[in-house]
Formats: structure tokens, C-alpha cells, sequence
């Protein structure tokens, strides 16, 4: 083999090395929430019809809705007229960037859970779901502030527009990125404050 073959063999392998083990940025990898909230509405019991499950409520706008109370509603004989029901949903969406090598697997992970009222108390529930996305930095786009995220399952890459285009500057090809939903309900029935 003559020299400069040899030559450029080393200089490309040099050059694909140099591509292949970017240097993590300094500084901590970005994270943030990127939406959170609660919201609760309350409802007063208009009327309730126990044989069939029907429940009448009166909402704050003025308009009724009625809703039929499946197996699943414990100790609705305790349920009357006039009763306030108040549900309230929290909800947020957050990320975790992980630096490559870091062992985050792609994939989906959901966790949840649920409790109602024991019998004999006064009827309620809560439930609490966590949807976890875990994906992997395919491609970086300074100019366009973009970065392509791998698509699981033969899925499609999915381009998200960066919310803050600093956090570019400290995530690399191959990162991992963590997406976690949170969401959470609860539904109270209490007798109306006198």
C-alpha cells in the first residue's frame, strides 16, 4: 500500500471518528415543563334518579347535563339534590434530555393508577396516568432551530421546533430525550356549605 493511500485511509477514519464522538457540551443537559395547569369546574345535583343511574347536574353557566353513573360509582344512595360535585384535572408535560450512553432505552412506558371511595363513604375517585416517551436525537438544526427526533417503534422521525434555541447549543446526535405526560383527576360529591 503506498503512503498517501495509507495517508488518507487515517485521514478519513480520523475525520468519521471526529463526527462519531462529539463532545458532550458542557454544563448540565436542558430540561424544563412545557405545559402545566389545574382545572376545576363544579357542578350542583339537579336531580338523581337511583334506578336507572341518571344524574342531573346544573352547571355554572346555567345549562344541564345528565349522566348516567355506571357499576363502577360506589354508594350513589348517598348522592342527593343539590349536592356539589367538583371534578379537577391536573395535567403537565415535561423533558429531561440525557446525555448518549446514558443507558435511556427509546420506548413508551405508562404508569397509573386509580382509587374510589370505600362503601359508606361519601362517593369520589382519583386517578393519576404517566405517559413516559423516551427517544433519541437523530439530527440538529441550528439555523432552522429545529431538532429531529427519532421515531420509535418504525414510526416516523418527528421535527420539533426548539421553545428555547440556546438549549441546542448543549445536546448533541445521539442524546436521549425524555417526554413525560402527567395527568390526574378527581372527583368530589359534598353536601352544599350552609
Amino acid at each position: 500500500m503506498n503512503l498517501i493511500r495509507l495517508s488518507t485511509l487515517v485521514l478519513t477514519a480520523t475525520i468519521a471518528a471526529a463526527g462519531c464522538t462529539q463532545k458532550p457540551p458542557p454544563g448540565p443537559p436542558p430540561s424544563g415543563v412545557l405545559q402545566q395547569g389545574t382545572v376545576t369546574a363544579t357542578a350542583t345535583v339537579k336531580k338523581i334518579n337511583q334506578k336507572s343511574r341518571e344524574v342531573t347536574l346544573a352547571l355554572p353557566d346555567g345549562t344541564t347535563t345528565t349522566i348516567h353513573a355506571g357499576p363502577e360509582v360506589r354508594n350513589l344512595a348517598q348522592v342527593k339534590a343539590g349536592d356539589l360535585v367538583t371534578i379537577t384535572y391536573m395535567g403537565s408535560l415535561s423533558y429531561q434530555v440525557f446525555r448518549k450512553g446514558s443507558g435511556a432505552t427509546p420506548g413508551v412506558a405508562i404508569a397509573q393508577d386509580a382509587v374510589r371511595a370505600d362503601p359508606g363513604e361519601r362517593p369520589g375517585a382519583a386517578g393519576a396516568r404517566v405517559v413516559t416517551v423516551t427517544t433519541t436525537i437523530k439530527a440538529i438544526d441550528k439555523k432552522a432551530g429545529t431538532v429531529t427526533l427519532a421515531g420509535l417503534e418504525g414510526g416516523e422521525d418527528v421535527v420539533v421546533q426548539a421553545r428555547n434555541p440556546d438549549n441546542l447549543n448543549r445536546v448533541v446526535v445521539g442524546d436521549s430525550v425524555e417526554i413525560t405526560m402527567t395527568e390526574a383527576v378527581g372527583i368530589d360529591v359534598s353536601a352544599p356549605q350552609k
